[in-house]
């Protein structure tokens, strides 16, 4: 049986016949099983590996796959929230001060959200980062 790497690169031909690279640098649910049928083909018959060890790396694995599907789930409700949240300031007004001192005052038209927060944008164009020191009305 061929066992390849965990995290080795492997070529694949696409349906339009030009090869890609691809990387894998973690070991999903399939990876593990071919190591761990790998590693019970190969082991030393008069000294087997215990039971409950394989059964030990099956409930870590098992583990951490639903953490990491627990954690995808956590980025969509944030994310669905955030636009919920979002969805609710267009239309309202919004007083802020900025770092020179100037005050501003606007109607938000609306909303865009990326990695670092919220930013508003007022119907005259101007951006604002949705956070502390706004007032909403």
């Amino acid at each position: 049986m061929n066992v390849p790497s965990a995290t080795e690169t492997t070529s694949k031909t696409t349906s339009t016949g030009s090869p890609t690279a691809t990387s894998s640098n973690s070991v999903d649910y399939n990876t593990f099983l071919q190591l761990l049928v790998a590693e019970m083909k190969n082991q030393d018959p008069t000294n087997p590996m215990d039971t409950s060890q394989y059964m030990s790396q099956f409930a870590q694995l098992s583990t951490v796959e639903q953490a990491m599907q627990t954690n995808t789930k956590l980025d969509a409700l944030l994310s669905s929230q955030a636009l919920s949240q979002a969805d609710g300031l267009i239309g309202r007004t919004v007083s802020f001060t900025d770092s020179t001192g100037a005050s501003f005052t606007g109607k938000i038209a609306s909303v865009s959200i990326n990695s670092d927060g919220s930013i508003a944008t007022l119907e005259n164009g101007t951006k604002v980062a949705i956070g502390p020191g706004l007032t909403l009305s």
